[in-house]
């Protein structure tokens, strides 16, 4: 409150000097008296109102920033959560494909005692096929595994973006440059 009633202050002292100064002539102008009291009464009026409103103001931006904030570092959070998931699950994919490597193998090496020779041929097949499928089903799993990661990304992305972008933003973004331009084109503006 003090600051406000010192710069009050300050912008009466600055103007009455400022218009006595420039205005000599005025001194005899009998309604100076209730020009500087409409003055006050404005100066005042005006420092009341934005006393009363900017602290609310100046809160709600405060609580909607923390609350972005928040927001953010819970979606960071959970993005993370999903990636390391996504992790284990790709550690988990290699030790299965091992698994089923392993697996395919005993397998082969088991019928390839039982039957012997002739069907060597057809094992040999069977474990190709095998490693193409292995090969597919890796290959398979990580574009899925990558196309989720990228979709998260996007997500995570698209909603900082919005989250930075209000419509209060916007609004006072296009007040700005409908000012300017009306300054640049005002009647006897200088560029």
């Amino acid at each position: 409150m003090r600051a406000w009633t010192r710069a009050l202050g300050l912008g009466l002292t600055f103007a009455a000097l400022a218009l006595a100064q420039g205005h000599e002539a005025e001194a005899s102008d009998p309604w100076l008296g209730w020009k500087w009291a409409n003055f006050a009464i404005l100066a005042i009026g005006l420092g009341y109102l934005i006393r009363k409103s900017a602290p609310a103001f100046f809160k709600q931006r405060s609580e909607e920033i923390q609350k972005g904030i928040a927001d953010a570092a819970r979606e960071k959070k959970d993005a993370e959560v999903r990636a390391a998931a996504i992790e284990l699950r790709l550690k988990g994919l290699d030790k299965e494909i091992e698994a089923l490597r392993t697996s395919a193998r005993a397998e082969i090496a088991a019928e390839g005692e039982r039957i012997g020779r002739e069907t060597e041929h057809r094992l040999e097949r069977i474990q190709a096929q095998s490693a193409q499928e292995i090969a597919l089903m890796s290959r398979a799993a990580r574009d899925e595994l990558r196309k989720y990661s990228a979709e998260l990304a996007l997500d995570l992305a698209q909603q900082r973006i919005r989250s930075r972008i209000t419509s209060d933003v916007q609004e006072s973004l296009l007040d700005g440059f409908l000012q300017d331009l009306g300054k640049s084109a005002a009647p006897g503006a200088r560029n």
